[in-house]
């Protein structure tokens, strides 16, 4: 679990877990997973990051990368406040991995982050899984506010929206306590990055191979989000995931690496 070095950003340090051999050559793709606001690494559970067993048909292992984008867990720096900067740091990653293509696996803040490198960087995107996300993220001012005057009473609240009817108290208040482990600053960030993001009108040119997952009780990215994408990407496949809510992927894990597997090996 290293260190990176990205040159491209001015020495930027990124922290990042990896599984799976790095530089595998042959045709099972490597998948870089890029978290949601105010998260890290430990957004991706075991089934996602241990992927490379099972998602080859050729046997050949990918590998997986779960990084901390800037300003976030392990990551030093205060994080960025633009989708396209996050963006960067990914292609940034990728270059310093010596990677000339991945599939890009994006949840929430990290769906924009995908669907940003796939219109502003094709040749460096081999497909895109997009998780809880959605073409456009407004976010409601009282979040910013609140952030700022009740960072404890914020996480908390968006604790509770961000998990499903079904989930665990205990997962709910580790995830609590992974988002408060941010600096309001970061996550204001994170959010005001959100909130800018826009690419409704663009969806069409994506050329990428692309699987929406959603979770059917998603409160934050609602399922209209995911149909929207799957509608508007020419081919793109869609997966929704009962009674699951907007971290769906540590709520239902079996379910999300079964769908994220059968994408990869169709690739």
């Amino acid at each position: 679990m290293p260190f990176v070095q990205l040159d491209d950003l001015g020495g930027e340090r990124i922290y990042y877990a990896r599984h799976g051999v790095h530089g595998v050559s042959g045709s099972a793709p490597a998948l870089v997973c890029v978290h949601g606001a105010g998260g890290s690494h430990l957004s991706w559970p075991a089934e996602i990051r241990h992927l490379p067993a099972s998602a080859s048909s050729s046997g050949e292992v990918a590998a997986v990368y779960a990084l901390d984008l800037p300003g976030h867990a392990r990551s030093p720096g205060s994080g960025y406040q633009t989708i396209g900067e996050y963006m960067m740091v990914v292609v940034a990653f990728l270059d310093a991995l010596s990677l000339m293509k991945a599939v890009i696996v994006g949840h929430s803040m990290g769906g924009a982050v995908a669907l940003e490198m796939a219109l502003a960087h094709p040749d460096r995107v081999q497909g895109l899984v997009l998780i809880g996300t959605g073409a456009r993220l407004r976010v409601a001012p009282a979040i910013l506010q609140a952030i700022g005057s009740d960072f404890e009473g914020a996480v908390s609240l968006l604790g509770d929206f961000a998990y499903g009817p079904d989930a665990p108290e205990a997962l709910k208040r580790l995830g609590q306590q992974l988002m408060a482990a941010n600096s309001p600053e970061v996550l204001v960030g994170d959010f005001l990055a959100c909130d800018a993001f826009d690419v409704m009108s663009r969806l069409a040119e994506i050329a990428a191979p692309t699987l929406v997952v959603t979770g059917t009780a998603d409160r934050l990215t609602p399922v209209k989000y995911a149909g929207f994408l799957a509608q508007n990407i020419p081919g793109a496949q869609l997966v929704q995931i009962e009674n699951a809510g907007h971290m769906v992927m540590l709520e239902r894990p079996q379910e999300v690496r079964e769908a994220v597997a059968c994408f990869v090996a169709s690739l």
